[in-house]
């Protein structure tokens, strides 16, 4: 039997966004050229591949069963073009998603110095949090994705440290605690009220349980998916707020903020971790993109996240396949 590999595309992009509709916008394709698509795929195979429901179309048992098979196919007929092109320069769009403190401050370099190397290479970065990133680099809609987690390997994606970004708590300087001889004690802090980042962010989490372990903790948290709105809250004094130290370097540079100390351990580093699919192929566009996330984080960073220098992804490995919530 003969499928004809547009049939399969169109199929991966129905799968992973679960309507005709989206699938004909990410495809660039007319609705009803989806679903001849589709139709001629079941007819050639003689199974039902999605249910057609008002709320979308879930792939059936047979669709699920066919999909890692479908995306092994299209990844070999890419590896097929990209040796048919190895001689000519790198090229491609790679799509990353990235926390937004992390596309705000640190990756303006890192696309700055791609397009210096690789001119023909386009970078999207895509802000969004953990379980985004990681439903992203599943479904392939995304090709790689930096991650503010300790860890987040599982079967399916591969992760390794590039850098640390350290943390800092803020206030208006006429808070209480702003202008105070000492470092602020936990149970200082019991009562405050704080702009964090949404439930999802490792350290905004990690951040609310330690203040609510503290003796007569009853702090008030609002969350935001927004590192500007934290930020901005408590700059107008209505609280604090915890965030990457680069996020708010300019705002205590000239006075909008003051930077509370704590007594006791300082707050830990959060790990920037490169996250990619295991198994799915990264092009060579990715590869180098990857290459360069790395190289500049690392440099960029309080310092790799590891005693072992981050390795350079590979194509042929298990991480080096090329496609992790931390809007942050």
């Amino acid at each position: 039997m003969r499928v004809d590999t547009r049939l399969l595309t169109t199929f991966t992009t129905l799968a992973r966004t679960g309507s005709f509709t989206a699938a004909a916008a990410a495809l660039h394709l007319a609705q009803s050229t989806v679903t001849v698509h589709i139709r001629t795929l079941e007819r050639d195979l003689g199974v039902p591949l999605f249910d057609r429901l008002p709320t979308g179309a879930p792939l059936t048992e047979a669709g699920r069963r066919l999909l890692a098979e479908a995306e092994e196919v299209l990844d070999a007929v890419a590896r097929l073009r990209s040796a048919a092109g190895e001689d000519g320069p790198v090229a491609g769009r790679v799509v990353v998603g990235t926390p937004e403190s992390l596309c705000a401050t640190r990756l303006p370099a890192v696309i700055a110095a791609l397009r210096t190397e690789h001119p023909d290479v386009d970078v999207d970065l895509r802000a969004a949090g953990t379980e985004e990133c990681l439903q992203g680099l599943r479904s392939g809609h995304l090709d790689l994705a930096l991650l503010m987690n300790e860890d987040a390997e599982s079967p399916e994606i591969a992760t390794e440290p590039v850098a640390r970004e350290a943390l800092t708590l803020v206030a208006a300087p006429g808070h209480p605690l702003a202008g105070r001889d000492r470092p602020a004690a936990w149970g200082d802090l019991a009562a405050e009220h704080f702009f964090l980042l949404e439930e999802g962010c490792a350290y905004s989490d990690a951040f609310e349980q330690r203040l609510r372990a503290a003796p007569g903790a009853n702090p008030r948290i609002t969350r935001f998916g927004s590192v500007d709105a934290a930020r901005s809250c408590a700059a107008a004094g209505l609280g604090l707020t915890l965030l990457p130290a680069t996020t708010v370097a300019e705002h205590l540079r000239d006075g909008r903020l003051r930077r509370i100390a704590l007594d006791g351990p300082p707050l830990s580093d959060v790990p920037v971790r490169l996250a990619r699919h295991r198994r799915r192929w990264a092009a060579p566009a990715a590869r180098e993109v990857a290459r360069a996330l790395v190289r500049h984080l690392a440099q960029a960073g309080t310092g790799t996240a590891g005693t072992k220098r981050p390795t350079s992804p590979r194509s042929d490995g298990p991480a080096g396949g090329g496609t992790a919530g931390d809007r942050r």
